[in-house]
């Protein structure tokens, strides 16, 4: 390889194209420059946007949460509700004392609503043993047992009282105890008034009287005098059955025609003698009170009842009831009577 020696024409041109190729290049590279910062600017900008429209709206849906956490009411917290751990149907708004069992009441705890009912299911054998028994439901009138105690007593409209109605003395007591059974018709007292013999004579003249003028009654002007008989005889028999005497012992007073100053006093119904006024000897007075009769074919049985049972209870209602004395025996009776004083 040889190296020509160059003129400087040559080096002139030489020189110039040089010069050309670094301005070229130059060009170029600034256009690329250009390219670069365009499309950089174009890629900022696009960010720029796509942030504002984010943050905008970002701005409206906070804003729209706001709006609606705004016009919701806060949740207000439940009341309390103080129930019996015994008696679960109590329930009171203020702390205190069960007014059944008077324990102390407890918070109730709260019920959640979206929870799924309770079940309990159990085998056929735990049924037997709890003796769980079940119905259909059906629509029918509500019905409570009410459970009660108390005693058995006399009727008081079943009652009888044996009373003087002559003022005189007490020759004989045929029942001279307490407690004694009588029957209808048997003797009870024996008892001597002065005033027994009065009554009888009136009723043996008027008698007498009215036999007479019965047996003219066909003569002229003699039926007002049998009328007349008649009526007074039916005075006087009306005047001994106040004082006590019997129709049987007014018709033997009239067929034996002798006035008796003794007079026997009969039981007028049958039961238990509960109560006792008088010995023999003693002298009484019109009214005074010598037996009390108890009629024990129906009695009365007065129970206890609490003032929360009294709504179960109903005039007519049957009641069944059982006595220590008869085990095994059920008695049946109604209500007659509730007290309106508890």
């Amino acid at each position: 390889m040889t190296n020509e020696p160059r003129s400087e024409h040559d080096r002139h041109e030489g020189n110039s194209g040089a010069a050309s190729r670094q301005t070229a290049v130059r060009a170029v590279g600034r256009r690329t420059k250009k390219f670069w910062i365009v499309a950089v600017l174009l890629i900022v900008l696009f960010c720029g946007i796509s942030a504002a429209v984010g943050v905008t709206a970002g701005f409206f849906l906070a804003q729209g949460a706001g709006d609606e956490s705004d016009t919701s009411t806060p949740a207000q917290p439940a009341a309390t509700i103080w129930t019996c751990s015994m008696h679960p149907q109590i329930e009171l708004r203020k702390k205190g004392k069960c007014p059944i069992c008077f324990m102390d009441l407890i918070p109730r705890e709260p019920k959640d609503e979206d929870a799924p009912p309770r079940e309990l299911k159990m085998s056929k054998a735990a049924v037997a043993l709890a003796d769980i028994q079940t119905q259909k439901v059906k629509r029918q009138f509500v019905t409570n047992t009410v459970r009660m105690v108390g005693k058995v007593d006399y009727d008081e409209t079943r009652l009888s009282y044996i009373a003087s109605r002559v003022p005189g003395r007490l020759d004989r007591l045929y029942v001279d105890y307490t407690g004694a059974t009588v029957r209808k018709g048997d003797h009870l007292v024996y008892i001597y008034s002065p005033d027994l013999v009065v009554a009888q004579r009136e009723l043996l003249q008027a008698y007498s009287h009215y036999l007479r003028s019965s047996e003219k009654k066909d003569s002229p002007g003699k039926n007002r005098v049998a009328d007349t008989a008649l009526s007074t005889l039916r005075s006087s028999e009306a005047k001994l059955r106040l004082l006590g005497v019997l129709e049987e012992q007014i018709e033997q007073i009239k067929r034996d025609g002798t006035p008796s100053d003794h007079l026997t006093i009969y039981a007028p119904t049958g039961g238990i003698v509960i109560h006792k006024n008088a010995n023999e000897g003693m002298y009484v007075q019109t009214g005074t009170r010598i037996y009390t009769i108890a009629d024990l074919s129906q009695v009365w049985v007065y129970l206890d009842a609490y003032e929360s049972d009294i709504p179960w209870i109903r005039y007519g209602q049957e009641v069944k009831f059982s006595t220590e004395s008869y085990p095994g025996e059920v008695f049946t009776g109604r209500v007659a009577f509730v007290d309106p004083m508890l």
